[in-house]
């Protein structure tokens, strides 16, 4: 008791180290208040979360390997966990790899396809590793928007899997527990489940099931991590409120198989318990984001770039940019309303659009991530040979690391030849009379300036002050076919 007392205490004192500097910024001290204005909730089981949330606590949010990689609509989820972290608050992102082989009915109008267990390990592993990058990246970032904050003072992410407690649980302990303090009726009429029964599909008992084991993992938590508030999507409501019921009917000891109904008559971890729910990632148009709207944004730069990521966010539209840096940046409120008045004033310049696509890459893929993003964006945008110049060899290499478009060659190959003959190389043209014929419509670039001379050979001397210079610190050599067909050459110094 003595050492609970002690690590409350230790917690509350680095909890409000990390208040004294929101305060002197100007920020909330509850991190409620922080989500509220950012426009995160959706609906909460109590008002008094905002009383559980005034003092370190520790809160988790679930996410279930359905695909190997993290989408943006997972992450608006997580971005809600991660004000709870750089708050001084105790997150925990949760691996659902027990209720990754059950499958989630929420949001869906048939049965998941159910997932092989190697295919399902794959997805662990990358989710976890995933899971991992984002609260690193995403604490850093967060701790250069919010500098006074001691990242010593910030309590350590605990990952965990409810694999882990369902290990050794047999269906019988499952259901003489949990399946004994659930009511059907209750079941019955989540959202979720009624959709489903009214569908010509119908639900499966496996999927009709799975609230018991969201359930579950909520009343574990709370028991074992001292974890009183969950995050979720607002689709995840059923779900959420399934988890309290259970921590208010089934206490500790009553956890075991006794066959015998005793429901807890204290209303303290009812108060306890919370609930939170996040907005679906939509747009203002009422679009979906997500892999089951088959326009997922994914957090793997294998799957979506850094440059395709920076891409998605320039192309907000007016209406959803503001509520969009709310949710995916951790700049201050009053940044953002500046930077959306000078978008309003001066719409060409795409200001906000700009800070929000910098800012959520580098939350997502760090610093580094924004710099591969500018690379792409001015060679495949038509910029000049001066601003494609400034970019470094490793840049260019980082940012076309896993694109088609990219290959590499021995410098030997291309040194004293036409740009006809590289083009025949890049694969830009299928022969050099095609090549000839794109430069004498004009219709043939490189490094993103057209091209006269069919003949005109580039130098490979980056010394030189040749127009014709490869860039990327003589490494790299852009060819454009028309306005949007580009081939990049990469060379390679022959040992």
């Amino acid at each position: 008791m003595i050492f609970g007392s002690v690590v409350r205490r230790l917690g509350a004192i680095a909890v409000s180290s990390v208040w004294r500097a929101q305060k002197r910024r100007g920020l909330h001290t509850n991190v409620i208040d922080t989500l509220r204005e950012r426009n995160f909730i959706h609906d909460v089981t109590s008002q008094d979360i905002h009383r559980c949330a005034a003092s370190p606590v520790a809160v988790y949010c679930g996410v279930d390997p359905t695909a190997e990689s993290l989408h943006l609509g997972n992450m608006v989820t997580l971005m809600s966990l991660l004000h709870f972290h750089v708050a001084g608050h105790q997150a925990i992102p949760l691996v659902g790899n027990a209720t990754g082989m059950i499958g989630d009915p929420s949001g869906r109008s048939s049965e998941r396809v159910a997932l092989d267990r190697g295919t399902l390990a794959n997805n662990i592993a990358g989710i976890e590793a995933q899971l991992e990058r984002f609260f690193t990246r995403g604490t850093q970032y967060a701790l250069k928007r919010i500098p006074e904050i001691d990242a010593h003072s910030l309590k350590e992410i605990r990952i965990l899997h409810n694999a882990d407690w369902y290990h050794g649980m047999n269906v019988l302990t499952f259901l003489g527990s949990v399946g004994r303090y659930s009511r059907v009726g209750a079941m019955m009429a989540r959202d979720s489940v009624k959709a489903r029964l009214g569908s010509a599909s119908g639900i499966s008992f496996t999927e009709f099931s799975y609230q018991l084991l969201q359930a579950y993992d909520f009343w574990y938590l709370f028991h074992n991590h001292g974890c009183r508030i969950q995050i979720g999507g607002s689709d995840q409501w059923g779900n959420i409120t399934a988890g309290t019921d259970l921590i208010h009917r089934m206490d500790r000891d009553q956890a075991q198989n006794t066959g015998v109904i005793r429901e807890h008559s204290s209303s303290s971890d009812t108060d306890s318990a919370f609930g939170l729910t996040i907005p679906l990632l939509t747009t203002s148009s009422g679009e979906k984001f997500g892999k089951s709207a088959g326009n997922a944004v994914w957090l793997d730069e294998r799957k979506t770039s850094p440059f395709d990521i920076y891409q998605f966010f320039i192309k907000t539209a007016d209406s959803d940019v503001e509520r969009f840096l709310k949710m995916f940046t951790f700049l201050p409120l009053k940044t953002i309303q500046e930077v959306v008045a000078e978008h309003q004033a001066f719409p060409e310049k795409f200001a906000a659009q700009r800070m929000l696509a910098a800012e959520v890459t580098e939350l997502i893929h760090g610093e580094s991530g924004v710099q591969q993003a500018l690379c792409a964006t001015e060679v495949l945008f038509g910029g000049g040979q001066s601003s494609i110049q400034r970019f470094s060899a490793s840049d260019f290499a980082s940012a076309f690391a896993h694109d088609k478009r990219m290959m590499s060659v021995s410098r030997s190959a291309v040194c004293g030849k036409t740009i006809s003959d590289i083009a025949v190389l890049a694969g830009a043209c299928k022969s050099k009379s095609e090549a000839s014929r794109l430069v004498r419509g004009g219709g043939l670039y490189w490094n993103n300036q057209p091209v006269s001379d069919a003949k005109w050979i580039p130098t490979t001397d980056f010394a030189a002050a040749s127009a014709g210079n490869f860039v990327g610190d003589g490494t790299i050599g852009i060819i454009r076919i028309g306005k949007t067909n580009y081939h990049l050459l990469r060379l390679l110094d022959s040992d």
